[in-house]
């Protein structure tokens, strides 16, 4: 008798300590992932910029090539059109 009566009873503690697991450790995963989201690594901090540094050198790159083509062109105007 006393055996039917230990088997649900070591069931029911064995969910609920599930639970109070789940319950106990939730507030630290949240406080985690709110520490994830509001710091910022090194090594993102290193990745921004460098992405950074790569568009600029891009920019660079398109108005060196802009004002080249224009010199070019204005310089085979000149040729064209001595005036």
């Amino acid at each position: 008798m006393r055996i039917l009566l230990v088997v649900p009873i070591l069931i029911v503690a064995s969910g609920c300590v599930s639970a109070v697991k789940t319950v106990v450790t939730a507030p630290f995963k949240v406080g985690g992932a709110v520490i994830d989201a509001a710091t910022t690594s090194q090594s993102e901090v290193d990745e921004k910029r460098g992405r950074e540094m790569r568009k600029a050198e891009e920019t660079e790159a398109k108005a060196r090539h802009r004002a080249e083509k224009a010199e070019r062109e204005h310089a085979k105007e000149m040729e064209s059109d001595p005036d």
